[in-house]
C-alpha cells in the first residue's frame, strides 16, 4: 500500500471514527500489517480520561483482535501540525512490530516517515523477557 493510501484511511478515521467530546482533539490512525491487511481507528475519550484509548491503539487492537500480529507501517493524522504517537502507543507499536515505519501526516502530500527506533530508541520488547531469571 502506498503512503498516501494509508494516510487517507487515517484521515477518514480521524474525521469519522473518533469520540472526543471533552478535548475536541481528533486523531486518526491506519495500520498496515505484514500481510497487507489494513485497520483504522480514531481516538476514544472517556470522561475520567484514564481509560481513554488513542487512535493508534484502536487501529492496532482491531488488527490484533483479528489475529494479525506484525505491523509493517502505521499512519497517524491529528488535529494539529504533525501529531506523534504518545509513549504508550509507541510501546504498543513496538510489541507488534520491532521497527515498523511510522508516517506522521498532515495531508496525503505533507508527511514525515520514521522508523520506530527513531521515535523509541533502546526499546524494550518481547525478546527482552526470554532470558528472565526466576527466583524460586
Amino acid at each position: 500500500m502506498k503512503y498516501n493510501e494509508l494516510i487517507e484511511l487515517a484521515i477518514y478515521a480521524r474525521d469519522n471514527s473518533t469520540y472526543t467530546p471533552y478535548s475536541k482533539f481528533k486523531v486518526g490512525a491506519a495500520v498496515e500489517m505484514e500481510d497487507g491487511s489494513t485497520y483504522s481507528g480514531g481516538n476514544i475519550e472517556i470522561a475520567s480520561y484514564s481509560p481513554t484509548n488513542c487512535a493508534e491503539r484502536t487501529a492496532i487492537f482491531k488488527a490484533v483482535s483479528e489475529g494479525k500480529r506484525k505491523i509493517k507501517r502505521i499512519a497517524v493524522v491529528g488535529d494539529n501540525d504533525y501529531t506523534y504517537p504518545c509513549g504508550v502507543c509507541r510501546q504498543v507499536i513496538r510489541e507488534f512490530g520491532e521497527n515498523p515505519e511510522i508516517i506522521i501526516a498532515n495531508t496525503t502530500e505533507d508527511y514525515r516517515v520514521y522508523k520506530l527506533e527513531d521515535l523509541l530508541p533502546h526499546s524494550f520488547g518481547p525478546e527482552d523477557l526470554k532470558e528472565v531469571k526466576q527466583d524460586v
